[in-house]
Parts: structure tokens; C-alpha cells; sequence
């Protein structure tokens, strides 16, 4: 048994510990299209969970299941690019009636930690995840970072839905990776050359 793993899921589970069943009060929206929101998505940003709060190229996938739900993987390394990789594969539940933006994502049974798309790129190329609580919050992409102008869009939302972006943290990306078992750059490999947003997250987004 890989106890590394199994403490890493009972502490985010016990983080996380909002029940997905309690009705959700932070807004969704409206419709996610589960097959195109499926694959990787680099965290770009994240107020994050304890397990994580030193993440480097952190990476989460998804994929549907048979049996409708979806299979979750989060990948990161802890603390430095050159440390071993940290493994977490939740499954997550949609829950019904919400337009598949809220999940229930279970790290060890019986617990759902909410999950919620507050925000999603029309053309999914970034999406951002909130919890009713405000307590925990990821920005995440495509590509290892985002342009200047959306990142701050970003963090303008997560400040209008209640969220102090003071706590926000840039989580460092750098592909190809270095460390103990690299993995390849998920996506397009292009991604990483694209500008790198600025390290002051409160700094409001340039107007649309």
C-alpha cells in the first residue's frame, strides 16, 4: 500500500471536508461539456489546499468513466522541480441538476469534497474552481500559464465571488521537466513559451 498516497487523500479530504451534497452557494455555470472538459489542465494559480501549498508543475487530469463518473489524477511535485512526484486519483461525481459543474470529488470514501466550475473559457482553454466556503480556489489551463489579461480576469472573479486573492499563490510550471520520472509536457509543448502572468495577483484586470 502506497501510505504516502493514502495520507495525502485523507489530509485533503479532511481539508476539503464540505460535503457535495450540501446545497452549493457559490455560482456555477450555467452548462460544462463533460467529454471536451475531459484531459489536462495545468494549475496555473491556486489558494491551496495544505498537501499543495508548495506544488510545482502541478497537473490535473480527467477522464470519463464507464460508469459515468470521472477519474480524477493530480500530479505535482512538492516543493521543488526537482522533487518526486505526488500522486492523488480522486473520483469525482457529478451532481445532478447543476449542468455537470459541481462534483463530489472523493479522495477516500466515504467523503465528497465540493468541486465547482465557477468559471469556464468558452473555448475551455481555462476554467476556474471554486468551493462554497472561499476557502480553497484553482486557476487552471491549458497551457502552463495564462496571457497577462486573462489571469487577471481571473482573479478579479475570484474576488467578486468572495475570495481574499491576497492568499492566492502562482504554482511554478517549467516543462520539459528535470526531476525523477519527467513526464511529458501535457498539451501543446508550445504552451510553455507563452509570457508568464505578474506575481501580484490583487492588481485588477485590464478592461475588455
Amino acid at each position: 500500500m502506497n501510505w504516502h498516497r493514502l495520507t495525502l487523500g485523507t489530509v485533503l479530504s479532511g481539508l476539503l471536508g464540505a460535503c457535495a451534497s450540501t446545497p452549493t452557494t457559490i455560482p456555477h455555470v450555467a452548462q460544462v461539456d463533460l467529454p471536451r472538459f475531459m484531459g489536462d489542465w495545468y494549475v496555473v494559480a491556486h489558494i491551496p489546499a495544505l498537501p499543495e501549498r508548495h506544488a510545482y508543475n502541478a497537473v490535473e487530469s480527467y477522464a470519463l468513466r464507464p460508469d459515468g463518473r470521472i477519474q480524477t489524477v493530480f500530479q505535482f511535485r512538492d516543493g521543488s522541480f526537482d522533487a518526486a512526484l505526488d500522486t492523488m486519483r480522486p473520483v469525482a461525481t457529478v451532481v445532478p441538476g447543476t449542468g455537470n459543474a459541481v462534483w463530489g470529488m472523493q479522495f477516500v470514501w466515504p467523503i465528497q469534497a465540493e468541486y465547482v466550475i465557477v468559471a469556464l473559457d468558452p473555448e475551455y482553454r481555462w476554467t476556474l474552481i471554486g468551493r462554497s466556503k472561499r476557502d480553497y480556489l484553482w486557476i487552471m489551463a491549458r497551457t502552463p500559464r495564462l496571457p497577462e489579461a486573462d489571469y487577471q480576469a481571473l482573479v478579479q472573479r475570484a474576488q467578486a465571488l468572495g475570495y481574499d486573492t491576497s492568499k492566492i499563490r502562482q504554482v511554478p510550471q517549467r516543462w520539459p521537466e528535470t526531476g525523477p520520472d519527467p513526464r511529458p509536457a501535457p498539451n501543446t509543448p508550445q504552451a510553455a513559451d507563452i509570457p508568464p502572468a505578474a506575481t501580484a495577483p490583487g492588481t485588477p484586470a485590464p478592461a475588455h
